[in-house]
């Protein structure tokens, strides 16, 4: 079940086809826009629209608790720590070189962002199980605890 959210309404359009991509989301515009195929799996719009709800989260986190994101994730990265909760997340982490992580490069970022935005679709989106869903389960125990620590307690705001 999604945290309680908070802020102005966002828009959510189910349109013409996105092409190679499920969703895209205009933060600015307030709007997501969501492919029509999306309906056609069980489980699969809830997953998606949820990652694209959290672009919104990340945005108004704030540098402390996106920085805290960043910690957990680089000590998985150091712990070896393989798979991920998306595939937006695991081809960007695949990437990855260690001066991405200690330069705070733009890959590092998008790839910060999309893991926090998978991690939310994983715990909030009612799916326990997914081809996409890679990281090992302690993993993600201690992502979902960091999640209830950092937003499920105070909100989100969008």
């Amino acid at each position: 079940m999604l945290p309680a959210l908070s802020g102005a309404p966002i828009r959510v359009a189910v349109g013409d086809s996105l092409g190679p991509h499920l969703a895209q989301t205009s933060i600015p515009g307030r709007t997501i826009y969501l492919d029509p195929c999306l309906l056609e799996k069980k489980g699969e719009f809830e997953r998606i629209l949820v990652h694209e709800i959290f672009h919104f989260a990340w945005v108004r986190l704030g540098n402390p608790l996106r920085r805290d994101w960043e910690r957990l994730l680089a000590s998985e990265l150091r712990a070896r720590v393989r798979g991920e909760l998306g595939w937006s997340a695991e081809w960007r982490k695949a990437k990855l070189k260690a001066q991405d992580v200690r330069q705070r490069t733009p890959a590092w970022r998008r790839y910060v962002c999309e893991s926090f935005c998978d991690t939310a679709a994983r715990l909030y989106a009612g799916l326990r199980k997914h081809d996409e869903f890679t990281l090992p389960a302690r993993a993600v125990r201690r992502r979902g605890a960091w999640m209830d620590q950092n937003l499920a307690t105070f909100g989100v705001r969008l």
